[in-house]
């Protein structure tokens, strides 16, 4: 009888506790499918709105919170983590969204991670800090940076010169140039513009500028904040340049041997006498073998620049990102995501560079091969990054002084613009060791 009763204890105190763990596994269980994530599609059909995409990422970076680029997936695809604040900022700034399980999530990942699939999940780790260069007064339709980081809502801070010299560009990630000249001749509007106001008192704010910091020249200025620049890279920054900048900085530091290039209507004294053969090319980033541009009426610096030397017309101007291996080669990868592999042509006073003068080490992200031109190159200097990129405004084809602003807001998808978000991303990526 005690036998008995002792059996049908245990057995029901058994009975119990193996309803209690069924019913916890099940609650288990349904909270797992109930967890979810936020999918931010960025192909052509999914997204409404690719360039405040870019926003949504980098508000969450800033919130502390990792976010994983799901490069070639879905056109570069991001996967954050879920809350309601992020569904609702999605909302409030119109990018399009998915609300995914974390099976669902798990699921995307195994299929990116397979060998067969030129695909990578990349994380991203801190919301990076910007800067932009640019002089007091400029603006913002002035710069493709600064227009659309105001309207993907993404922060940035403005410097110029003296913050340069003060080496003030530790306290940044990322850097930004733009139509900006740093030989010293003004931009190159000598011939259009001599006579414009706003050419003289720019030139007249240039020299007050040089004089200040203790320079004799402008030249002698912009050639010591290049050396700065160069150095923040060298370092470990990561520099961004289009239109101008790009040409007129690698110049800069060929010549910064006290190399005089600037005739006197720019400098006050005659350039020296066979210039060309004094320049250095091995201090440059992204060219070589280039010649310079001496006449002061031709608004060109040097051989690099090819809208002169164009021969395709408006509307069959585009260019093509290149294809690389998003496992190998995630750095580029992450640089030319987008939802189209062509992209609208666009011109500046730097449009695009001479193949035969970019240095091996270079890398092409974008080109027109029917023109034998190069949109979009990308490369190394010690321990840091840099992207130049040909163009003016991506969604203005031949922008001009004093022409309207881009509405960004009639092309929230633009392809031009997305490189350039690309960019801003690419420093808050998890450092791995590179492959290649």
């Amino acid at each position: 009888m005690i036998l008995r009763y002792l059996y049908n204890s245990i057995y029901k105190d058994a009975k119990t506790m193996s309803k209690y763990f069924w019913t916890l596994l099940f609650i288990t269980f349904s909270f797992k499918l109930m967890a979810s994530a936020i999918l931010i599609p960025m192909d052509a059909e999914s997204q409404k709105n690719h360039l405040k995409a870019y926003g949504i990422t980098y508000w969450v970076l800033a919130k502390q919170q990792k976010v994983q680029w799901l490069l070639n997936y879905r056109g570069g695809s991001f996967l954050l983590p879920d809350g309601e604040n992020i569904r609702k900022e999605c909302q409030i700034r119109g990018v399009s969204f998915e609300i995914i399980s974390d099976i669902q999530a798990n699921q995307i990942l195994e299929e990116i991670s397979s060998p067969s699939r030129n695909q990578e999940a990349v994380i991203l780790e801190k919301a990076p800090k910007i800067a932009v260069y640019t002089p007091e007064g400029t603006l913002p339709w002035d710069d493709a940076v600064t227009m659309v980081l105001t309207y993907a809502e993404i922060p940035y801070e403005t410097v110029y010169d003296e913050a340069v010299l003060e080496d003030k560009l530790v306290l940044f990630d990322w850097l930004h140039l733009h139509h900006e000249d740093f030989t010293g001749q003004y931009g190159k509007f000598y011939a259009a513009y001599r006579a414009a106001p706003w050419y003289l008192e720019s030139k007249k704010v240039a020299e007050a500028l040089a004089a200040k910091l203790g320079y004799s020249k402008v030249s002698e200025e912009k050639r010591a904040v290049a050396l700065k620049i160069r150095n923040y890279v060298i370092g470990g920054g990561f520099m961004f340049a289009m239109c101008s900048a790009t040409d007129s900085f690698d110049i800069a530091l060929a010549a910064s041997d006290n190399v005089d290039i600037c005739e006197a209507m720019f400098d006050g004294d005659p350039s020296d006498a066979n210039y060309q053969s004094k320049l250095d090319f091995e201090k440059t980033f992204a060219f070589t073998n280039f010649t310079l541009e001496r006449n002061p009426m031709q608004y060109e610096f040097s051989s690099i620049d090819m809208t002169n030397k164009r021969l395709i017309d408006k509307e069959s101007d585009y260019f093509s990102l290149m294809d690389f291996s998003a496992k190998w080669d995630p750095i580029p990868t992450m640089l030319c995501q987008n939802h189209t592999s062509l992209v609208k042509g666009f011109m500046g006073q730097t449009t695009s560079f001479e193949r035969s003068e970019i240095k091996p080490t270079v890398l092409v992200l974008g080109e027109n091969k029917i023109n034998g031109e190069a949109r979009y190159i990308h490369g190394i200097k010690g321990k840091g990054f840099f992207t130049f990129y040909g163009g003016h405004d991506p969604e203005d084809y031949q922008h001009r002084v004093g022409d309207p602003k881009t509405e960004l807001e009639l092309h929230p998808s633009s392809p031009g613009y997305r490189l350039i978000l690309n960019n801003v991303l690419f420093p808050a990526a998890k450092k791995k060791k590179q492959k290649t």
